[in-house]
C-alpha cells in the first residue's frame, strides 16, 4: 500500500463519544413496496441490511452532527469552550458554503477552528489521523471530530443499487492529546486510487458538471455506484491496508481485541474477514439496523461499543474504510 503510517510517538487519544440517529426507519418491506424489484430477502442476501435511518424534512446533516457532537463532550466530562477544533468529516454537507462544522460550531457557541473533510466512507479513519497530528504540531490541545452523513437527500429512491443501501446518522468523538504513551493512535494507513473516480458518485452538482435542468431530470445530481467492482476494490484493499497498519504498530491480528469497519455492505466485511482470519466475534456491526451511513458508521460503532461495555480501557481497536475516490484508511488505537 501506499498510505502514510502515523508519526513517531503519535497519541491522539479519544476520551469521550456520542451518536445521533434519525427516529425514521426505511425497512426492506418498505423498498419491496415500491417496486423496484427487490424484496427483503434480496436486500439481505446482498447486504445484510433489514432496515436504515432516515431523516424527516426538518433534519439535517448539521443538526445530527451537533446531537452527536454534544454527547462526545458530555461523555468526556468537557465544556464546549475546552475544544480547540472541530472537525466534520461527511460528502453530504449542511450546504456547499459554508463547511458544515460552523454550523455545529455556531450551535454550540464555540469560535475554534473548524473545517470539514471529504473522503467519502473513509472520512473518519483520515479525520482521526488528521485530528492526531494537528493536536500533536499546533497550538490544539482538544478537538471533536465528528462523521456525520445524510444520504437520504442525495439518492435516487428509484435505483435499486442505491437505495436499499445507504442511511443517515452522525457519530462524534473527543479527541485528546494523551500523556500516555501506551494509549490512543498507533499506526495507520491512508491512500486513493483517483483513477477510479467514477465507481461511484455524484456526478453534477460541481464545476465540472454544474446543476441544470438537463443534469437534475437525468438523475446526475444523485449518487451512483458500480457495485461489483466496488466490492472487488473493497476487499482487496481492506485486507492489504489493515496488513500494513498493522505491521506498522508490529501488532499481529490475534492481538486485536475489536474490529470496527466502515459498514458499506455485510458481505464486503465478510470477505475481508475470511480472508484477514479474523474472528466474526470480533467484528463491531450495526449495518442491519443502520445501513451504510458513509463517515459515520464508524464513529457510531465505536460509541455503540463504548456504551455497551464491549470497549474496555486498553483494548486493541481496529479502523478500517473505504470510500469513493477511490479512497482507503485503516487505524489501529488502544482505547
Amino acid at each position: 500500500m501506499t498510505g502514510a503510517g502515523s508519526p513517531e510517538g503519535l497519541r491522539a487519544a479519544i476520551a469521550g463519544w456520542g451518536l445521533a440517529v434519525p427516529e425514521g426507519k426505511l425497512t426492506n418491506a418498505d423498498l419491496e413496496a415500491r417496486g423496484i424489484g427487490t424484496s427483503d430477502q434480496w436486500i439481505m442476501d446482498r447486504t445484510g441490511i433489514r432496515e436504515r435511518r432516515m431523516c424527516a424534512p426538518e433534519e439535517t446533516t448539521a443538526g445530527l452532527a451537533i446531537a452527536a457532537g454534544n454527547a462526545a463532550i458530555k461523555s468526556a466530562g468537557i465544556t464546549p469552550g475546552d475544544l480547540s477544533m472541530v472537525i466534520v468529516a461527511t460528502c453530504t454537507p449542511e450546504q456547499p458554503i459554508p463547511h458544515t462544522a460552523a454550523f455545529v460550531g455556531g450551535e454550540l457557541d464555540m469560535t475554534c477552528a473548524s473545517f470539514d473533510l471529504n473522503t467519502a466512507c473513509s472520512g473518519f479513519v483520515y479525520g482521526l489521523v488528521m485530528t492526531g497530528a494537528l493536536l500533536n504540531s499546533g497550538p490544539f490541545d482538544k478537538a471533536l471530530l465528528i462523521g456525520a452523513e445524510t444520504f437520504s437527500r442525495v439518492l435516487n429512491p428509484d435505483d435499486r443499487a442505491t437505495s436499499v443501501i445507504f442511511g443517515d446518522g452522525a457519530g462524534a468523538v473527543v479527541v485528546t492529546r494523551d500523556a500516555d504513551v501506551d494509549s490512543g493512535l498507533l499506526a495507520s494507513d491512508l491512500g486513493c486510487e483517483g483513477a477510479l473516480t467514477d465507481l461511484v458518485g455524484i456526478r453534477a452538482g460541481g464545476s465540472r458538471q454544474p446543476s441544470t435542468q438537463e443534469s437534475v431530470a437525468q438523475r446526475e445530481t444523485t449518487l451512483h455506484m458500480q457495485g461489483r467492482a466496488i466490492f472487488e476494490f473493497a476487499v482487496r484493499t481492506l485486507v492489504q491496508s489493515i496488513d500494513a497498519t498493522l505491521a506498522r504498530a508490529s501488532v499481529n491480528l490475534d492481538d486485536v481485541d475489536w474490529f470496527v469497519p466502515h459498514q458499506a455492505n455485510l458481505r464486503i466485511i465478510e470477505a475481508a474477514g475470511d480472508k484477514l482470519g479474523l474472528d466474526p466475534e470480533k467484528v463491531v456491526l450495526n449495518i442491519d439496523r443502520l445501513g451504510n451511513t458513509a463517515a459515520a458508521s464508524i464513529p457510531i460503532g465505536l460509541a455503540e461499543a463504548a456504551e455497551d461495555g464491549r470497549l474496555r480501557r486498553g483494548d486493541l481497536v481496529l479502523l478500517s474504510s473505504v470510500g469513493a475516490g477511490m479512497t482507503w484508511g485503516s487505524a489501529l488505537i488502544r482505547w
